[in-house]
């Protein structure tokens, strides 16, 4: 099969799917490659014991209306077509220490956030507003946070470490912790995370936090829908195994079955490191391309899904971020054995229907790459069922069991709760999201030498872009204002934004 559009996208993760619809609704002919049964990429749900799980999606910021993602959600058409409902105001997330008892909210709305902490930390107004203040003002340094043209970030922002500021912002040591709790969010490390990335992660869930009721794969399906609506057009099952290139520029993608789609201009929405390795190292500059394959990736998660007997645990509308020790609250990746895991995130999941009664919990924690390299020749989806093998069940069995034994601490009767357990590593996230190593978010950004780490959605092959979790921020609104840095650049910054807001202006 030979097809001709003016856009080929490759991969239908969430930035795909959003550089789809924008580019689509300008009356260019678009279409969507996947290789795998699902599109959506972190957006895909899975099913245990007939009970919906995430893969990724577990809560979302900004949905209020007039805020950032409500914005661009309502200009790509899926805003009013979701089922959400919103966290607990007075504390969204909650960070829990081993041996405190309390239970440290984050709070919706920035006044709220610093009222809830004051229960806990009542000397500490001025610092907590001073560190409100530090969020807003990092985030005001992306326009397109905003859907704003004017200015750009300063450099500066780049370069301000998070821990180093915390540290010199809050001298109460278990504030600190409590401000870095939910840090699992962006796989905070000591040394390199920037500021930035833990101010864009946290804002959005302090203006208003919500969850996807029935999966976050409702996301995709409206995403789809409205592209198809735009005569957009979506393919799955086609890997594209490589790529035709003639005078310098990109001229088809070549899929695992023999297809071959042509195109005027290309997006990658796959993993960069690939995307170059698919075109080839001859294509671009030595420097780049080692540059590129030199980054170093996120950790990885290790994840547990646990579909619960029906009205046995009440369902809590927060998550839990814990952490073991206080102190390694910016090392908990770096756990030895004896120690692991050093911190996790539950979520627990509602249905539509009953909200009394949690029906699933999700457990998630870091597990490094080299503790499933062993088997990581194998490869295992719905689409390429491959079994790793008894070893293999033997280790997550293992794992699963030191992840509960952690869990119930602090759930004390979770275990007479649970219908089934099932579990992920590092190589499931890797074959069904297509992230190197099966990292949580992409490549890891350095406050110490920002540009090394910065990787520009426009690339020397004149009509290849990159988007995705890699390119700009990772998470939800992340990935979606990183669609819209990558579709400026073949639209036009100024045209794109004044387009966005006039047609969210009309609908108002």
């Amino acid at each position: 099969m030979k097809k001709k559009y003016d856009v080929v996208i490759v991969g239908s993760g969430l930035g795909g799917l959003v550089s789809a619809i924008i580019l689509a609704k300008e009356g260019k002919s678009v279409c969507v490659l996947e290789k795998n049964n699902q599109f959506g990429g972190n957006l895909q749900t899975f099913v245990r014991d007939k009970t919906i799980f995430d893969t990724g999606i577990h809560y979302i910021g900004g949905l209020n209306k007039g805020e950032n993602l409500h914005s661009y959600f309502s200009y790509i058409g899926i805003m009013e077509h979701l089922k959400l409902k919103k966290m607990d105001e007075d504390g969204y997330d909650v960070i829990t220490f081993e041996g405190d008892p309390n239970q440290y909210p984050h709070a919706q709305g920035y006044e709220n956030f610093v009222q809830q902490l004051l229960k806990y930390f009542p000397d500490e107004e001025e610092v907590l507003r001073k560190y409100c203040e530090k969020l807003v003002y990092a985030c005001d340094s992306f326009p397109l946070y905003n859907l704003k043209n004017e200015g750009g970030y300063q450099n500066e922002v780049l370069s301000i470490n998070a821990k180093a500021l915390l540290d010199e912002l809050v001298p109460n040591e278990k504030l600190r912790a409590v401000l870095a709790g939910s840090n699992f969010l962006y796989a905070g490390d000591d040394y390199r995370t920037p500021f930035y990335v833990h101010a864009l992660s946290v804002n959005s869930y302090i203006q208003s936090s919500w969850r996807c009721l029935n999966g976050g794969s409702q996301i995709t399906k409206q995403l789809i829908k409205q592209f198809k609506k735009f005569g957009g057009e979506t393919y799955k099952h086609n890997e594209v195994v490589g790529f035709g290139y003639e005078d310098g520029k990109l001229i088809s993608a070549k899929t695992n079955n023999g297809n071959e789609y042509f195109g005027d201009i290309f997006i990658s929405n796959i993993e960069p490191k690939t995307t170059l390795k698919l075109i080839g190292k001859d294509k671009f500059r030595k420097s780049y391309y080692d540059r590129i394959q030199g980054l170093e990736a996120i950790v990885a998660p290790f994840s547990i899904y646990i579909v619960l007997k029906s009205e046995c645990l009440p369902y809590r509308n927060y998550n839990n971020y814990h952490v073991k020790d206080a102190a390694r609250i910016w090392k908990a990746a770096e756990y030895t054995q004896e120690s692991w895991p050093e911190c996790y995130m539950v979520s627990m999941n509602v249905s539509e229907e009953n909200q009394v009664w949690a029906e699933s919990l999700t457990a998630i924690t870091y597990m490094r790459f080299d503790e499933v390299k062993q088997w990581e020749n194998t490869k295992n989806t719905v689409a390429n069922k491959e079994d790793r093998g008894e070893e293999y069940e033997k280790f997550k069995n293992d794992k699963i069991e030191i992840f509960l034994k952690e869990i119930e601490k602090k759930m004390p009767n979770i275990r007479e709760c649970i219908k089934s357990v099932h579990a992920s590593t590092p190589l499931s996230y890797r074959d069904y999201i297509g992230g190197h190593n099966g990292n949580l978010y992409g490549y890891v950004k350095d406050s110490n030498n920002p540009m090394v780490t910065f990787i520009s959605p426009k690339t020397k092959i004149e009509n290849l872009f990159l988007t995705g979790q890699s390119i700009s921020m990772h998470g939800v609104l992340g990935v979606t204002i990183g669609a819209v840095v990558t579709c400026s650049e073949i639209l036009g910054k100024e045209y794109l934004v004044n387009k966005i807001n006039n047609e969210l202006k009309a609908k108002e």
